[in-house]
């Protein structure tokens, strides 16, 4: 069990934040990026120069934590860690609901010297019942409260994804990448080595936070295996958790020691036990954006068939390829989808046999999609447009887009978009656009065949477990 699950609410959820030791270089970067934060900001500086400065910044600084009157939730740590002690020292004194330390220099270093140092620190917060969070991480980003890892992340909002990383890096690409497809934090964690707080313990409590509906996780290893699986499984049967393990190959596990100390085990055995305990194992961050966005955007998806439409002539052929090498099936349509295509379809440089080709039936593609909403031989319906159709014939976009939008509130059938084939800025800021457009409908959109394939499987394979479960 974590230390003190009302402690890190407090943590996750502060009113009060104090920042021990920023500096000048990198130009105060841990008070900037908690500029957004609704709550009241402390710094904690012995340097008069720097004390100038931060005033300056509006402000208010203290020489010591325990100068401060008011009770403090949340603690970031960025001193050297030859004095990193002394200010663990004063966490405690002070009461502190949580401390995160971004100094780094400890078991990661793979040094006696680093490891000794680690296990001191561990001792002391455990000793004293302090939630640690750490070290050698980015600690905490929930933009509701304006609390951030960095100055790039957004803030004044919250989704409905709880991201727990070891790594500070895929914690803030996490962040910025799913926030394109709409796949918005509601509360993250970066936490490093993890000796006093680790990942069974952030699943746990968002496992219970009612904020978060969906899981995702960045691994490099666990210490507690038994622990983290008993908590997966709780958790998966309430909530999808999707999880990118790191370190699968040889030299990928020899990386993570170096990084955060932890130990890699057999991938192989990794998959096999987090797909007992109902959870999805995916292989790097666009797979793990990927399946978020559709677990959050599609109905539950129940069956395998798929039909393809909107696709030029070898587009038609790759995104069929696509589909079926991520386990996926493309069938013939229905007799009687056939028989209603034949009365309006022309073939002249198109097709309709699955993967369907409009070429020049786009003026009727509301018609088409109309038909392929209905198909009994198919089970999900994939769209296949780039910025290069949108104009021909005019006004053929808009047109696009209010269909699907239809389909997506009168059918269960699940929808998904693929646009591909970017070569411009202004096709970028267009595909931009047109994606936030089905996103607000509840329709995901990709930017590969490949990554809309994976994505679909894997929210299959979702839904197939909870199935075997009996959820």
């Amino acid at each position: 069990m974590p230390k003190d699950l009302n402690k890190l609410h407090r943590a996750f959820n502060p009113r009060c934040v104090a920042v021990v030791g920023d500096k000048v270089e990198p130009h105060f970067s841990w008070l900037r990026t908690q500029s957004t934060f609704q709550g009241k900001l402390y710094s904690i500086q012995i340097n008069p120069e720097y004390i100038q400065r931060i005033e300056a910044m509006g402000i208010k600084n203290y020489t010591s934590l325990l100068q401060i009157e008011e009770p403090i939730d949340l603690v970031i740590v960025s001193v050297p860690r030859a004095v990193a002690m002394t200010v663990l020292d004063d966490c405690i004194a002070k009461g502190v609901a949580a401390v995160h330390f971004y100094t780094s220099g400890f078991g990661e270093t793979g040094t006696e010297e680093g490891r000794e140092m680690e296990q001191l620190i561990v001792d002391k917060a455990n000793g004293a019942g302090l939630n640690l969070i750490g070290p050698n991480c980015m600690g905490i980003f929930n933009p509701k409260l304006g609390i951030r890892q960095n100055e790039r992340q957004y803030s004044g909002w919250a989704g409905p994804v709880g991201f727990i990383s070891q790594s500070g890096t895929h914690a803030d690409t996490f962040s910025m990448e799913g926030h394109i497809y709409d796949v918005d934090i509601n509360k993250s964690v970066s936490f490093g080595n993890g000796t006093v707080l680790d990942s069974p313990d952030y699943l746990e409590y968002f496992g219970q936070d009612p904020e978060i509906k969906f899981i995702g996780m960045y691994l490099e290893g666990v210490r507690k295996g038994a622990r983290f699986l008993s908590v997966l499984r709780e958790v998966a049967a309430r909530k999808p958790v999707v999880i990118w393990k790191g370190g699968q190959t040889e030299v990928g596990a020899r990386a993570i020691a170096s990084h955060t100390g932890s130990l890699a085990g057999p991938h192989a055995v990794w998959e096999a036990a987090v797909r007992q305990c109902g959870a999805l194992a995916v292989d790097n961050l666009e797979e793990l954006v990927d399946t978020m966005n559709g677990l959050i955007h599609l109905p539950p998806v129940r069956g395998d068939r798929v039909v393809l439409a909107g696709g030029s002539g070898g587009q038609s052929v790759a995104v069929a390829d696509a589909f079926v090498k991520a386990g996926l099936s493309v069938p013939p349509l229905s007799q009687e989808s056939y028989d209603n295509l034949e009365t309006f379809f022309s073939l002249v440089g198109a097709g309709y046999r699955n993967p369907v080709d409009p070429g020049s039936n786009r003026a009727q593609f509301g018609r088409i999609l109309d038909v392929l909403e209905q198909d009994t031989n198919t089970d999900n319906l994939v769209l296949v447009t780039w910025p290069g159709v949108w104009e021909h014939p005019p006004g053929f976009k808009e047109s696009l887009i209010k269909s699907a939008k239809a389909i997506k509130k009168r059918a269960a059938k699940p929808v998904l978009v693929i646009m591909p084939h970017l070569s411009t800025p202004d096709e970028v800021r267009q595909t931009g656009d047109v994606r936030r457009e089905f996103l607000e409908a509840g329709i995901p959109a990709f930017p590969t065949f490949e990554r809309g394939a994976r994505a679909l499987r894997n929210v299959l394979d979702f839904y197939r477990l909870r199935a075997l479960r009996g959820d």
